[in-house]
Protein backbone atom coordinates (compact mmCIF):
# COMPACT_ATOMS: atom_id res chain seq x y z
CA UNK A 1 0.00 0.00 0.00
CA UNK A 2 1.56 3.40 -1.13
CA UNK A 3 2.14 6.00 1.79
CA UNK A 4 0.88 9.49 1.67
CA UNK A 5 3.87 10.99 -0.11
CA UNK A 6 3.50 8.26 -2.44
CA UNK A 7 0.13 9.02 -3.23
CA UNK A 8 0.55 12.51 -3.61
CA UNK A 9 2.57 11.64 -6.41
CA UNK A 10 -0.06 9.35 -7.44
CA UNK A 11 -2.56 12.13 -7.70
CA UNK A 12 -0.22 14.20 -9.25
CA UNK A 13 0.40 11.82 -12.14
CA UNK A 14 -3.73 11.51 -12.50
CA UNK A 15 -3.77 15.44 -12.58
CA UNK A 16 -0.95 15.76 -15.25
CA UNK A 17 -3.10 12.79 -17.37
CA UNK A 18 -5.94 14.34 -17.33
CA UNK A 19 -4.72 17.71 -18.55
CA UNK A 20 -2.71 15.66 -21.40
CA UNK A 21 -3.57 14.35 -24.91
CA UNK A 22 -0.21 12.40 -24.66
CA UNK A 23 3.05 11.85 -23.85
CA UNK A 24 6.60 10.97 -25.58
CA UNK A 25 8.36 8.45 -22.96
CA UNK A 26 12.35 8.77 -22.68
CA UNK A 27 14.99 7.24 -20.53
CA UNK A 28 16.83 9.69 -18.92
CA UNK A 29 19.52 7.99 -17.38
CA UNK A 30 23.03 9.91 -18.05
CA UNK A 31 21.58 13.58 -18.18
CA UNK A 32 22.36 16.19 -15.67
CA UNK A 33 20.09 18.34 -13.63
CA UNK A 34 21.17 20.90 -15.80
CA UNK A 35 19.93 19.20 -18.85
CA UNK A 36 17.13 18.22 -17.80
CA UNK A 37 16.16 21.52 -16.77
CA UNK A 38 17.05 22.74 -20.57
CA UNK A 39 14.23 20.60 -21.56
CA UNK A 40 11.68 21.62 -19.39
CA UNK A 41 12.34 25.04 -20.00
CA UNK A 42 12.29 24.32 -24.12
CA UNK A 43 9.26 22.09 -23.33
CA UNK A 44 7.34 24.98 -20.80
CA UNK A 45 7.28 26.84 -24.27
CA UNK A 46 5.35 24.73 -25.86
CA UNK A 47 2.70 23.79 -22.98
CA UNK A 48 4.56 20.77 -22.24
CA UNK A 49 6.51 19.62 -19.12
CA UNK A 50 9.03 16.94 -18.50
CA UNK A 51 8.96 14.67 -15.37
CA UNK A 52 11.03 12.19 -14.34
CA UNK A 53 8.41 9.12 -12.89
CA UNK A 54 8.50 5.81 -10.78
CA UNK A 55 7.07 3.32 -13.35
CA UNK A 56 4.78 1.99 -10.66
CA UNK A 57 3.27 4.36 -9.68
CA UNK A 58 2.81 5.82 -13.03
CA UNK A 59 1.16 2.41 -13.91
CA UNK A 60 -1.23 3.35 -10.98
CA UNK A 61 -1.89 6.48 -11.75
CA UNK A 62 -2.92 4.88 -15.57
CA UNK A 63 -5.33 2.72 -13.93
CA UNK A 64 -7.42 1.04 -16.32
CA UNK A 65 -5.85 3.01 -19.22
CA UNK A 66 -2.80 0.51 -19.05
CA UNK A 67 -2.44 -1.45 -22.02
CA UNK A 68 -0.03 -3.81 -22.78
CA UNK A 69 2.10 -2.43 -25.16
CA UNK A 70 2.34 1.02 -22.35
CA UNK A 71 3.77 -1.39 -20.00
CA UNK A 72 6.48 -2.49 -21.57
CA UNK A 73 7.52 1.38 -22.64
CA UNK A 74 7.82 1.35 -18.59
CA UNK A 75 10.81 -0.56 -17.71
CA UNK A 76 13.76 1.30 -16.57
CA UNK A 77 14.29 4.95 -15.86
CA UNK A 78 11.36 6.86 -17.02
CA UNK A 79 10.92 10.26 -17.72
CA UNK A 80 7.87 11.80 -19.67
CA UNK A 81 7.38 14.92 -21.39
CA UNK A 82 3.53 15.80 -21.50
CA UNK A 83 1.80 17.79 -24.06
CA UNK A 84 -0.87 19.76 -23.27
CA UNK A 85 -1.98 20.85 -27.25
CA UNK A 86 0.19 20.50 -30.22
CA UNK A 87 1.72 16.70 -30.94
CA UNK A 88 4.68 17.47 -33.37
CA UNK A 89 6.15 20.29 -32.07
CA UNK A 90 7.00 18.67 -28.31
CA UNK A 91 8.08 15.64 -29.93
CA UNK A 92 10.34 17.13 -31.94
CA UNK A 93 11.70 19.01 -29.29
CA UNK A 94 12.11 16.06 -27.26
CA UNK A 95 14.18 14.04 -30.28
CA UNK A 96 16.37 17.19 -30.93
CA UNK A 97 17.30 17.02 -27.21
CA UNK A 98 18.22 13.21 -27.66
CA UNK A 99 20.04 13.51 -30.48
CA UNK A 100 21.94 16.81 -29.77
CA UNK A 101 22.76 15.14 -25.45
CA UNK A 102 25.01 13.12 -28.19
CA UNK A 103 24.86 10.71 -24.68
CA UNK A 104 23.71 6.79 -26.48
CA UNK A 105 21.75 6.09 -22.81
CA UNK A 106 19.51 8.88 -23.20
CA UNK A 107 16.85 7.40 -25.56
CA UNK A 108 13.15 7.36 -26.90
CA UNK A 109 11.32 4.62 -25.46
CA UNK A 110 7.94 5.31 -27.25
CA UNK A 111 4.84 7.26 -27.09
CA UNK A 112 1.63 7.66 -26.01
CA UNK A 113 -1.77 9.67 -27.46
CA UNK A 114 -5.16 9.37 -26.95
CA UNK A 115 -5.17 5.96 -25.73
CA UNK A 116 -2.75 4.70 -28.31
CA UNK A 117 0.80 3.49 -27.99
CA UNK A 118 4.01 4.64 -30.51
CA UNK A 119 6.86 2.97 -31.26
CA UNK A 120 10.13 5.58 -31.16
CA UNK A 121 10.50 4.83 -35.41
CA UNK A 122 6.75 6.13 -35.06
CA UNK A 123 7.72 8.97 -32.50
CA UNK A 124 10.02 10.02 -34.74
CA UNK A 125 7.14 10.41 -38.10
CA UNK A 126 5.06 12.37 -35.59
CA UNK A 127 8.15 14.83 -34.93
CA UNK A 128 8.26 15.40 -38.82
CA UNK A 129 4.03 16.68 -38.89
CA UNK A 130 3.79 20.32 -39.12
CA UNK A 131 2.58 21.96 -36.13
CA UNK A 132 -0.61 22.77 -35.64
CA UNK A 133 -0.24 26.86 -36.55
CA UNK A 134 1.40 25.49 -39.43
CA UNK A 135 -1.65 23.73 -40.66
CA UNK A 136 -3.52 26.25 -39.60
CA UNK A 137 -1.62 29.05 -41.29
CA UNK A 138 -1.52 26.27 -44.39
CA UNK A 139 -5.44 26.27 -44.29
CA UNK A 140 -5.80 29.81 -44.17
CA UNK A 141 -3.28 30.63 -46.41
CA UNK A 142 -5.55 28.40 -48.96
CA UNK A 143 -8.66 29.80 -48.72
CA UNK A 144 -7.26 33.11 -48.46
CA UNK A 145 -5.42 33.02 -51.91
CA UNK A 146 -8.40 32.62 -54.15
CA UNK A 147 -10.51 35.42 -52.13
CA UNK A 148 -7.57 37.89 -53.06
CA UNK A 149 -7.75 36.97 -56.42
CA UNK A 150 -11.22 37.70 -56.16
CA UNK A 151 -10.90 40.89 -54.84
CA UNK A 152 -8.46 41.73 -56.99
CA UNK A 153 -10.63 40.93 -60.10
CA UNK A 154 -13.52 43.03 -58.94
CA UNK A 155 -10.93 45.98 -57.94
CA UNK A 156 -9.75 45.75 -61.86
CA UNK A 157 -13.17 45.44 -63.32
CA UNK A 158 -14.86 48.60 -60.84
CA UNK A 159 -11.78 50.75 -61.70
CA UNK A 160 -12.31 50.11 -65.40
CA UNK A 161 -15.93 50.80 -64.97
CA UNK A 162 -15.05 54.26 -63.56
CA UNK A 163 -12.39 54.96 -66.10
CA UNK A 164 -15.02 54.56 -68.85
CA UNK A 165 -17.24 56.40 -67.13
CA UNK A 166 -15.07 59.40 -66.90
CA UNK A 167 -14.18 59.27 -70.06
CA UNK A 168 -17.46 59.37 -71.30
CA UNK A 169 -18.06 62.32 -68.55
CA UNK A 170 -15.24 63.93 -70.50
CA UNK A 171 -16.27 63.39 -73.91
CA UNK A 172 -19.60 64.95 -73.30
CA UNK A 173 -17.87 67.84 -71.47
CA UNK A 174 -15.29 68.75 -74.80
CA UNK A 175 -18.75 68.54 -76.93
CA UNK A 176 -20.49 71.08 -74.59
CA UNK A 177 -17.37 73.16 -75.14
Amino acid sequence: MPNAQKNLQIDELRTILAETKGAVLTEYRGLTVADITKLRRKLLEQNAEYHIVKNTLFKIALGDSLTPELDTLLAGPTAIAFFKDDISAPTKTVLDFVRDSKKPEVKVKGGYYEGKTYSPEQVVSISKLPSREQLVASVVGSINAPLSEFVGTLDGIVGTFVRTIQAIADQKAEGAA
